[in-house]
Parts: C-alpha cells; structure tokens; sequence
C-alpha cells in the first residue's frame, strides 16, 4: 500500500496562519492533499497535525487525521520525528488490516508546488529501482550556489559560509551563478520514501534525513515550502503555470 502523510502544525511565528491561507480559491494545505488524492498510486492520504482547522480540510479532502502528540508541536520539533510518529501510527493501524506500507509519499501543509504527474513518476522509479531510498522534488536556484552564501563573523563582516577552497582552486573561480553548475535544492514539494528510511533516520543524509543515501531527482521549477509571506507569489505562479487557477 502507497500511503501519503501530511504534516502541519498550529503554529507559525514566521507567518501565522500561513497552511490556510487562500491561494488562488483554496487554503494553502489544499492543493499538496489535492495532488496527493489525484495520484492513482496512491491508496490512502493521513494528515497529522494539532490544528482544528487542518484536520477540517483535511477531512474534507478525504484524509485520515493523526492527532500530533504535542511535544512534536513546538517550533524547535522536526519534521522528521512527526513523519516517524505517523509512520508509527501507520504501521500499526494497517498491520490489523493485514497491511504493510510499501511506499510513503512525504507531504507538509505549507508546500504547494507539487502535482500529480511528479507523484507518479517518483513512485514509478521507486518501483523500478529497488535500491533507491527515495524520490525527491528538486528546483535549480543557482543564484543560491553554496559559492555565493555568507555568514556574518564575530567582528560584523561577512565571511565565506563554506570555504572556498571546496571549489578548487579559488583563483580559478568567478561570481558567475552558472559557473559551478546547476545546483539543485530539494524544493520540499514531496519526498517519497521508503519505511526503511523512518525506520533509522540516522542512516539519512543531512539535512533531511529521511531521504536516505540513494536520491532520485523529480525536476521542479519554481518549487517551495512556504514560510514568509513574500514567497506567496511564487507559490501562486507555479500553481497558475501547472493547471491551477
């Protein structure tokens, strides 16, 4: 079975309220549910979360609730504990049916850039390769090479965040953004994984270690996880340029 979770929390201090925000007629948590109910791999939708009103779209979308234990509620709690309680959940609840999970398909309320098509395709290369971990949406921001990114030092300049030396030979770069490559961010649109991966998260790569080791790309453009209030137009142009609206 093909089950896809969910995670929303009540609260945001980055951008209150940002899961039910209305984009482009919808509440934010309405579109990452509605690409995961048009998926026809897919054989059941959990939502877990502490929010009254998530768990009503939710319902409303067809989804299973998972009450999120409150200690995995707070801001400093990880996504990755709340996919490994609902996995948990999961698990036990399709074990009195019989049932085990095949696949995870990894979704979170405030990330609407994903559709039907990219499910599938992830799904279908799980399928075909046993010894991926997992299928990732990925978005290529080069202006954000790690050759670009800074930190601010003890003394109030900027300093390299990583090391230039990294690179190679740093008299052989330049600020060019293309000059290191495409560089490709996982976009937080979906990660489909396999329950192994929930199992020992300290087997995963950082930062999301859910992912595991073996990654497969699902080529996005434009995605993201919403978390300030000025990356709502980005949202509602990928929704607009893929179906939506």
């Amino acid at each position: 079975m093909i089950v896809a979770i969910l995670i929303g929390r009540e609260g945001s201090s980055g951008f209150p309220g940002k899961n039910v925000m209305p984009v482009l007629g919808k509440p934010l948590v309405a579109w990452p549910l509605a690409a995961a109910a048009a998926t026809p791999e897919i054989d059941r939708v959990y939502i877990s979360t502490d929010s009254p009103k998530l768990k009503e779209i939710g319902l409303a979308e067809g989804a299973r609730i998972i009450d999120r234990p409150a200690h995995l509620c707070t801001k400093e709690a990880l996504g990755e504990h709340a996919y490994q309680h609902a996995h948990e959940v999961i698990t036990e609840e399709l074990a009195k049916e019989g049932q085990t999970p095949e696949l995870y398909v990894l979704l979170m309320a405030n990330a609407p850039t994903v559709s039907a098509k990219q499910l599938s395709e992830g799904i279908s290369a799980l399928r075909a390769h046993p010894d991926y971990d997992s299928a990732v949406t990925v978005s290529c921001y080069n202006m954000w090479s790690p050759l670009r990114a800074r930190k601010i030092g003890t003394d109030g300049l900027l300093r390299p965040f990583v090391p230039f030396e990294t690179f190679g030979d740093p008299k052989t770069l330049n600020c060019d953004r293309d000059s290191q490559g495409d560089v490709w961010f996982a976009d937080m649109g979906v990660s489909i994984v396999r329950p192994k991966n929930l199992d020992d998260l300290d087997e995963g790569m950082l930062p999301q270690k859910w992912m595991g080791q073996k990654i497969y790309p699902i080529k996005n453009v434009g995605g993201l996880d919403v978390d300030y209030a000025y990356q709502m137009p980005q949202a509602v142009w990928w929704l607009q340029n893929n179906g939506a609206g």
